[in-house]
């Protein structure tokens, strides 16, 4: 008998070519009143003209809008809480809704300012699932990476430099209660950083596709993340104009950000994150680094799922075994991180012998996510994982 699974997200979705232009119209079913708001967002959004363009609209409805662009590209708990001491954590501070719009970054960051004010403001306090107690300042999200899926998730990522790991905050509490999918707004993405998040996405719906925890619910949105982003990510890539690859890769990351709120991620996350918070590595180029080994891990006991979502990336795998249908997956995502110029080799980040023993120990604290994975993992085979990706120890 299968467990009972649940799903939750956003409160409304507002997608479609030039839907942000619509912020103001639906402004209304976030809160009523709405006076004052605090913009999160990224640098980019400045130097495109994007920020102008949401602030007249806030203007026009008479909202004063304070806008914070200190959010790291990989925030650490001092880097939001010092931002919620000069905004939200001011005396006179006085926010009806908080909008963020940048990458996952800005997404995560957004969300754990709105709980901030109403919990107290120290993240430490609800590290981890379901320890935020109070709903936060209402929040809307429009994302401007095809990667996270951060804009429909209950989560958001904080990197604890300390600890040298990225630990989750998990809660209902942090889903915004608008969400705006707008491509037009995409179209600027570098091809480096449309490669990583697209890879991020598309390692979020396998993942969550062979995990644990997959049910029907996830299974809709894993496959058709997976549809839409394999048939889409070369041309956004190659193409970045292309506002079709674009709106197909932006729906594909909301759907995966929407598979993994029910059936969560899995090994690929549990090794990056020590990548990231000790290395600095981007969170995407560490999954997708990480993605193709760690499936030919799982293949002896994911094969059946593998050869599902093949064909649904669009390899011709009805004629084949389940082990030569998951081989020919694993190959394709080899061949994208080729085309798309990831990375292969940790050394370039500084990733030496030494320090697989303490990744793979800090690896293995991600419980919440290795418990998701179709098979264990050992701390001995996370460090031959590693090695995967250190051409010398292999």
């Amino acid at each position: 008998m299968q467990a009972l699974y649940q799903f939750q997200t956003a409160g409304k979705i507002i997608a479609g070519r030039d839907s942000l232009h619509t912020l103001g119209e639906h402004l209304d079913t976030v809160a009523a009143g709405i006076r004052s708001a605090l913009v999160v967002a990224q640098p980019f959004t400045q130097r495109s003209g994007i920020l102008d363009g949401l602030l007249k609209q806030l203007a026009e409805k008479g909202i004063q809008a304070q806008v914070t662009l200190d959010i790291l590209p990989e925030p650490t708990l001092e880097n939001i809480e010092e931002v919620y001491r000069k905004t939200l954590g001011a005396a006179d501070a006085s926010v009806d809704v908080i909008i963020g719009i940048g990458g996952g970054s800005v997404l995560d960051a957004a969300k754990i300012l709105s709980v901030l004010g109403s919990n107290g403001g120290f993240i430490r306090s609800f590290l981890g699932t379901n320890l935020i107690k109070q709903a936060g300042i209402p929040t809307v999200l429009i994302p401007t990476t095809s990667g996270t899926g951060a804009e429909v998730t209950p989560n958001a990522i904080v990197t604890i430099p300390e600890e040298e790991l990225k630990i989750g905050v998990v809660s209902p509490h942090l889903l915004p209660q608008l969400v705006i999918l707008d491509p037009m707004v995409t179209l600027g993405l570098p091809q480096a950083v449309t490669a990583a998040t697209g890879m991020d996405a598309f390692t979020h719906s396998l993942e969550s596709f062979i995990s644990n925890k997959a049910n029907p619910i996830s299974d809709m949105f894993a496959l058709e993340s997976i549809r839409l982003i394999s048939s889409s990510i070369l041309e956004a890539y190659h193409n970045g104009s292309s506002v079709e690859a674009r709106e197909n890769m932006l729906l594909g990351s909301m759907y995966g950000g929407m598979a993994l709120t029910s059936a969560g991620t899995a090994a690929v996350h549990a090794l990056a994150y020590p990548l990231g918070g000790k290395f600095k590595i981007a969170h995407g180029v560490a999954n997708s680094m990480l993605l193709p080994h760690v499936m030919e891990f799982n293949m002896d006991a994911a094969a059946p799922r593998l050869k599902l979502a093949g064909a649904a990336m669009g390899l011709d795998v009805k004629g084949l075994s389940e082990q030569k249908a998951a081989e020919a997956v694993i190959r394709r995502i080899a061949e994208w991180t080729q085309e798309l110029n990831i990375p292969q080799n940790l050394q370039q980040y500084g990733v030496s012998e030494e320090d697989v023993e303490e990744l793979s120990l800090s690896a293995a604290k991600v419980t919440r996510l290795l418990n998701n994975n179709p098979k264990p993992v050992s701390v001995e085979d996370m460090k031959v994982l590693y090695r995967k990706l250190l051409p010398q120890s292999s």
